[in-house]
């Protein structure tokens, strides 16, 4: 097929095959404006593209393979080389300060290989701090229900995995540990654990162990004790296991999304289109941002308080929102990394009309 000018277009197909990229991950480009076909067939919605087009898509490509979110992809694609390089020295002590992390465990793993199960787990200073971080905003602020107020720390089957619940979010993350770990689990109090955040900075790893009426952390040559909780903690796997059938599935890049609703002052309103999620207040003020969307629209709200943490503790540059119903809670994962599991619920619908307070997620 011959396009503008004398230059031949090719088909998704084609282009896909070329370039290393599936045709989905090439409406997503498309969808994101990184990568627009050069014609779009108005009858059939086929999409076209310059063979020219290939080498920015093989960019894409690349720069998709070594992790570089797509926000910083436009800028580097935009023609400013210096501001591209700036970008992508950034990304790469980034990944350095990672890689040096992944060592830190990996000595400690291979010190332990071929140990029986303990009670004490040893990772990565750096990793259960973040841990903690994305986990603990979801604990209730006050102590109306006291175990709300605490973080669920599990261990068993070669992971650590930290669950809080205030009844209007949920936030769980799994740490993997591979190497054998005793069962236990403790309910720690979410203050303690907030102020041992400079420390665990501080130090390269830790080891967790689980003591009467205490979880002990040492590391660098200091031993800390957080207070824990006597109460049963919600069963929060049956939360999950019984999440309504999802019906619309949004993948959304998080730090776009994260500037549109930092702000506490009005309700956030998500409406989502085919190609889009329009974010809104009931004040007005209507942002959009490109999506990935299976699935019906959706109109949905929250409060502020409930969602903004919820997406500010998410993992990686593009999140993923399940959406059941607008009334039902939404779950926030990664797109790449199932790490981190968060629930949202929406407590105020699109009309500006409350849901019943008991409509939560847990109890």
């Amino acid at each position: 097929m011959t396009g503008f000018g004398s230059e031949e277009l090719i088909t998704i197909g084609v282009l896909a095959r070329a370039s290393g990229l599936t045709p989905s991950a090439l409406r997503f480009y498309d969808d994101c404006g990184l990568l627009i076909p050069a014609r779009v067939d108005g009858a059939t919605g086929y999409r076209y593209y310059s063979e020219s087009q290939c080498a920015r898509a093989v960019m894409i490509r690349q720069l998709r393979g070594i992790g570089v979110p797509l926000e910083a992809i436009s800028e580097v694609l935009a023609g400013d080389v210096g501001r591209a390089e700036q970008l992508l020295d950034a990304h790469v002590l980034e990944l350095r300060r990672r890689a040096d992390d992944a060592a830190v465990v990996a000595r400690a793993i291979k010190g332990t290989l071929g140990d029986e199960a303990t009670a004490q787990v040893a990772l990565s200073a750096a990793t259960l701090a973040a841990a903690i971080e994305q986990v603990r905003a979801a604990a209730a602020r006050t102590d109306e229900i006291p175990v709300l107020a605490g973080v669920l720390v599990e261990a068993g089957a070669g992971s650590l995995t930290l669950t809080a619940t205030d009844r209007y979010r949920l936030s769980t993350r799994t740490i993997a540990l591979r190497r054998p770990v005793g069962d236990w689990s403790l309910v720690v109090d979410a203050g303690d654990l907030a102020s041992i955040g400079s420390w665990l900075h501080a130090v390269e790893e830790v080891t967790v162990a689980a003591a009467e009426g205490v979880l002990v952390l040492a590391g660098g040559g200091t031993e800390l004790r957080c207070r824990t909780i006597d109460e049963p903690f919600p069963d929060y796997r049956a939360m999950l296991g019984g999440l309504a059938p999802v019906l619309t599935r949004v993948v959304v890049a998080r730090d776009k999304l994260l500037e549109m609703i930092e702000s506490d002052d009005d309700t956030i309103v998500f409406s989502v289109d085919e190609a889009e999620l329009i974010v809104s207040r009931h004040g007005g003020h209507a942002g959009r941002l490109p999506a990935a969307v299976t699935g019906p629209g959706v109109e949905l709200a929250f409060a502020p308080t409930t969602l903004t943490p919820a997406i500010r503790a998410a993992l990686g540059p593009e999140i993923m929102l399940d959406i059941a119903a607008p009334d039902l809670p939404i779950l926030i994962r990664s797109a790449t990394d199932g790490d981190l599991t968060t629930l949202a619920m929406p407590t105020i619908n699109p009309k500006g009309q409350t849901h019943d307070h008991h409509n939560r997620i847990a109890g």
